[in-house]
């Protein structure tokens, strides 16, 4: 009984994310709107870049009783205004569950993260399946009734191994790809089928200690800081729209071990806040940064 009222909430909820010029009005256009159409605001959230030709955003959720009989008629009404305010817009109904594959190769720490919160609930997505370079992860990925596909990769197969994901992204209708330490570099033709639908992790280190080892290097080093960068992929390796980050202090009392260690659990905790706000809606990307709506 619990579960069917919660689809009928569902059902009748909504999130509508908007990017446009700065000016007098937005606001209240957009909440009148939603009034017209008797749509009651549940949450919202704003931001201006800056008020005099700046960038503003806004995230809003609404209730909206049979609204998947009303979602095509408020769409064509809301892109009347969007062409006034020269919107960019998207409308996101909560009944309709994205569905995420997630990529990973020898170190399972950022799968299992995922996996866990999937299981109790706190990821609000279909894992659709697994690919990874490696078969360590076959038994707890089908241990968990997930498709896992064992997909060799190196420099030399990379454009079909590339075709056999786009395949099987499409085959499976994946919304979201994430990349839990998968130790492959994504060409652009990749790249660009997935825009702003790839998430990935890596230690915060960079630019510094590039490349193999980081936190031996680190070590030796004597960093004092070490934390984690989850961002957006795109052609520029590394260096996509960044959505969260962590980070913990640590002391010469630490060895690379132990470094490792805080380093992994950073990983965990970020990208799986970043898929989170990624599956709420809760992210605008700008350029090469993000706006989140926390």
């Amino acid at each position: 009984m619990e579960q069917v009222m919660e689809l009928r909430q569902l059902e009748n909820r909504a999130r509508l994310l908007v990017k446009c010029p700065d000016k007098p009005g937005i606001v209240s256009v957009v909440s009148s709107f939603l009034f017209k159409h008797n749509a009651n605001i549940v949450e919202s959230s704003q931001y201006s870049s800056d008020p005099e030709n700046g960038t503003f955003f806004i995230r809003i959720e609404f209730h909206c009783d049979g609204l998947s009989n009303k979602s095509s008629q408020l769409e064509n009404e809301f892109e009347e205004i969007a062409r006034e305010y020269t919107m960019d817009y998207y409308f996101h109904y909560l009944h309709k569950r994205q569905r995420s594959a997630i990529f990973c190769s020898k170190e399972l720490h950022c799968l299992l993260e995922l996996l866990w919160e999937w299981q109790n609930g706190d990821l609000d997505t279909d894992i659709a399946l697994v690919i990874s370079n490696h078969e360590n992860a076959r038994p707890i990925v089908e241990s968990y009734g997930i498709p896992f596909y064992y997909l060799p990769a190196n420099k030399e197969i990379r454009k079909e191994v590339e075709q056999k994901q786009i395949q099987l992204m499409e085959e499976y209708n994946v919304d979201l790809l994430i990349l839990a330490r998968y130790m492959q570099i994504l060409t652009p033709q990749f790249v660009d089928h997935f825009e702003n639908r790839i998430i990935n992790i890596h230690h915060s280190f960079l630019p510094a200690f590039i490349g193999a080892n980081p936190y031996e290097r680190a070590h030796i080093r004597g960093v004092k800081l070490i934390g984690a960068t989850s961002h957006y992929v795109t052609n520029d390796l590394d260096e996509g729209p960044i959505i969260e980050q962590d980070v913990e202090r640590v002391d010469h009392r630490d060895d690379v071990v132990t470094l490792k260690k805080i380093g992994r659990q950073i990983e965990r905790r970020v990208l799986s806040k970043a898929v989170k706000w990624h599956l709420e809606n809760r992210i605008i990307v700008e350029g090469n940064k993000t706006i989140v709506f926390h």
